[in-house]
C-alpha cells in the first residue's frame, strides 16, 4: 500500500527484522528519561515520592498508583521526554498531558471549551500518524468526550477518587486486627478523637517528642497569609515597619525577607489586637 514503508519489516538471509518506530526509544533514551524522573523533587503530599518509583537498572517505573500516572501525565512527563523521541511525536504527546493538565485544573475557563474540544482531535490524530494501531483502544476514544463531562459536570477534580483513597489508606493503617478490620477501625477512630478532643483542654501540658515551640513554625501561616489579597497591604506596612526599625539593614534583601518571615504572624496578631481593641472602644463610646 505505501503506507510508512521505513516501519515495514526487513527481510534478511537469517531473520526478519522490524526497524524501530517514532515511538520506541532506545537504551540510551530510556535511560535518560529514568534519570530525569530520578532528579525530580515535588512539594510533599503533591505525589508519590518519583525517586522510589523509578529503576535505574532496568530503566522502568514500578509501583505506581492512579494519583501518580496523573501527575507524570499531566505535568512531568513533557520534562522528562524534551530530549528523546522524535519532534512529531514528542509533540503530539507534549499536546495530550496539556490537555489532561487543562481539565484537571481548579478553575476551568468555559469559552475556551469549545476550543479545548478541536485541539484534543487533533492531538488524536497526530497520535494516530505516529504510534501503532494497537495503541487505539476504547480508552483512548473516551479522550474526545472528556470536555463534554467538564461542560456538564464542572471540574474533574471535584469528581476525582483520589481524596477518598488516601482516607482509606488511612483506616488501613488502623487494621491491627485482620479477622476484626471494622473493629480495629471504630475502636482506633473513637481513640483518635478522644484524643484531638483532650489536646484541647491540656494546652499547657508539654508534649511528647518534639517541643511544641520547634512545631509551631511560621512556614504555613505565612504561606497561607502570603497567598491571600486581604494581607498584601500588611505585608507591605510590615516591611515599611522593619525598615524603619533596622535602617542599617534596609538595603539588605536577604535579611529583610528572613526578618519578614519570621516576625510576620507575631506583628500581624499584634496589629489585629490592636486595631480590634480601637474598634471596641469607639463602640463603647457611641
Amino acid at each position: 500500500m505505501g503506507v510508512k514503508t521505513d516501519l515495514q519489516p526487513e527481510y534478511g538471509e537469517r531473520r526478519t527484522r522490524l526497524p524501530p518506530g517514532p515511538w520506541n526509544l532506545s537504551k540510551a533514551e530510556k535511560r535518560e528519561v529514568c534519570n530525569s524522573f530520578y532528579g525530580m523533587k515535588v512539594p510533599e503530599g503533591y505525589s508519590s515520592n518519583i525517586k522510589n518509583l523509578v529503576s535505574l537498572q532496568d530503566s522502568r517505573l514500578l509501583g505506581l498508583k492512579s494519583h501518580d500516572c496523573h501527575t507524570l501525565m499531566q505535568q512531568l512527563l513533557p520534562v522528562a521526554i524534551r530530549s528523546v523521541l522524535e519532534k512529531p511525536a514528542r509533540y503530539a504527546i507534549t499536546r495530550l498531558c496539556f490537555f489532561f493538565n487543562a481539565i484537571c485544573a481548579k478553575t476551568v475557563n468555559v469559552s475556551k471549551l469549545d476550543k479545548l474540544e478541536e485541539d484534543v482531535v487533533v492531538t488524536l490524530c497526530l497520535l494516530e500518524k505516529y504510534f501503532p494501531p494497537s495503541f487505539f483502544d476504547i480508552m483512548v476514544h473516551l479522550v474526545v468526550h472528556l470536555v463534554r463531562e467538564v461542560r456538564l459536570c464542572g471540574p474533574v477534580y471535584f469528581r476525582w477518587m483520589y481524596l477518598f483513597e488516601r482516607y482509606m489508606k488511612v483506616l488501613k493503617g488502623y487494621v491491627q486486627n485482620r479477622t476484626r478490620p471494622e473493629g480495629c477501625i471504630a475502636e482506633r477512630y473513637i481513640a483518635e478523637e478522644a484524643v484531638e478532643f483532650c489536646t484541647q483542654h491540656l494546652s499547657d501540658v508539654s508534649t511528647v517528642g518534639v517541643p511544641s515551640s520547634q512545631k509551631m513554625g511560621v512556614s504555613k501561616p505565612l504561606s497561607g497569609c502570603t497567598n491571600t489579597e486581604e494581607v498584601l497591604p500588611y505585608i507591605e506596612q510590615h516591611m515599611i515597619h522593619i525598615k524603619t526599625a533596622y535602617p542599617k539593614f534596609r538595603k539588605r534583601t536577604k535579611w529583610l525577607q528572613d526578618k519578614h518571615n519570621s516576625t510576620f504572624i507575631q506583628w500581624l496578631r499584634f496589629k489585629f489586637k490592636v486595631n480590634l481593641r480601637k474598634t471596641i472602644m469607639a463602640y463603647q463610646k457611641i
